[in-house]
């Protein structure tokens, strides 16, 4: 058994845009309330920062706190552009101005309350002491928001530990309790500077040849409610044999 707190917690509103930071997070069988609720397309084929690392110059967030926002019914997401420019999801000008600045004939915006995310109805769940790992490995600092994340823990357990918790549960003193599931298999996008959008492809070497592309863990939520910087949590995991 492990236990630690809640460091971070972030819902990301348009799949591979800048996401926000919030002080609690309702989340259900859908995820995180507004995570991943909106999406760039074109043509048949739905746009992320691989195609089209310019979505990371984009931002997105919601009037509504975490704790307000209901996950079964978010509202439209608030856009901010490269220049500065606000944008209403589904206002007009809104496709045109993505369009223009990722080079797309054009785009084609759709919003889904149940959340477009790659593992649906899923969490991504990345812990410190992995993160502090990571960078002793490398020699270099290591960007938490490179991962996507939508919780971020300070837990008692070794690095790496969480890549063997497949089967196992977290229990939060909220009240929320999340099934763990697989390993996330990491993308190119970490190697994208989340500021800069700078390639750093030896991270993503690294995380091939050391730890099998693996970081983090996802969830399911069980026992749905919501998640508060600074509380605590318990890792129930199947076994403590090292990943």
């Amino acid at each position: 058994m492990a236990s630690g707190t809640v460091t971070e917690l972030w819902r990301f509103p348009v799949k591979s845009m800048r996401g926000e930071p919030v002080d609690a997070l309702r989340v259900d069988s859908r995820g995180a309330g507004g995570d991943r609720t909106h999406a760039v397309w074109d043509g048949p084929k739905r746009l992320t920062a691989r195609e089209a690392k310019g979505l990371l110059a984009w931002s997105a967030s919601y009037d509504a706190t975490g704790a307000e926002l209901d996950p079964a019914d978010p509202p439209p997401a608030r856009v901010t552009a490269p220049d500065g420019r606000s944008f209403e999801w589904g206002e007009p000008g809104l496709a045109e101005a993505l369009a223009a600045d990722l080079g797309r004939p054009s785009v084609q915006l759709r919003r889904d309350s149940a959340g477009q995310q790659d593992l649906a109805e899923s969490l991504l769940v990345t812990t410190q002491a992995t993160l502090r790992a990571l960078e002793e490995e490398l020699g270099a600092p290591v960007d938490p928001r490179r991962f996507r994340a939508n919780l971020h823990l300070d837990l008692d357990a070794a690095a790496w530990q969480e890549l063997g918790w497949e089967g196992g549960r977290m229990t939060f003193s909220g009240g929320v309790v999340l099934d763990l599931l697989h390993p996330c298999e990491r993308c190119v996008i970490p190697t994208l500077d989340p500021d800069t959008r700078e390639k750093w492809p030896g991270l993503l070497r690294h995380l091939a040849r050391a730890h099998e592309t693996l970081l983090g863990v996802n969830a399911r939520v069980e026992i749905p409610g919501t998640l508060r910087l600074g509380e605590r949590v318990v890792v129930d995991p199947p076994s403590w044999s090292a990943p």
